[in-house]
């Protein structure tokens, strides 16, 4: 379990990019993103949440080997770019401003990110980026709302 643990917490190492490991992690997810279907929205959101679970559970595994929140853990980057997202129409102004607004989010963390940060396990690992992904989807939202 702990070589799966790993696989997932790095994103299938892509936490050990020598520069910039989040923004990697971060960056693999929008490929990802652009290259998948359509998916059913309930399917979208399911997967999602499995993101999120599965993230939880491997970062808290991953914690023991790499330290707490270490930068070889991905997972919540790669998550939270998807929530970024969600629900949201697949255009390249979404996929391109989700992306930096997103790393824009997780790198500062302005208030109530750091916040979350502080929870203990893979709970903390991930909760600061799902809530990154929150407000980008939010803000995504205003954009779309205004620039149509």
């Amino acid at each position: 379990m702990t070589k799966i643990a790993k696989i997932v917490a790095t994103v299938a190492y892509v936490g050990y990019a020598p520069i910039a490991p989040g923004t990697a992690g971060s960056a693999v997810a929008a490929a990802i993103y652009w290259v998948l279907p359509e998916f059913h929205r309930g399917i979208r959101s399911a997967a999602a949440l499995f993101l999120i679970l599965v993230g939880t559970w491997a970062s808290s595994r991953a914690e023991k080997i790499y330290g707490r929140d270490a930068s070889r853990i991905v997972i919540d980057e790669f998550a939270g770019f998807f929530i970024a997202v969600l629900l949201l129409p697949k255009t390249p102004i979404v996929a391109i401003l989700g992306f930096f607004i997103f790393r824009v989010f997780d790198i500062f963390k302005p208030f109530p990110i750091r916040l979350a940060e502080k929870l203990r396990g893979g709970l903390g690992v991930m909760a600061d980026d799902v809530l990154a992904g929150i407000f980008t989807n939010i803000l995504l939202r205003l954009y779309l709302w205004i620039a149509l």
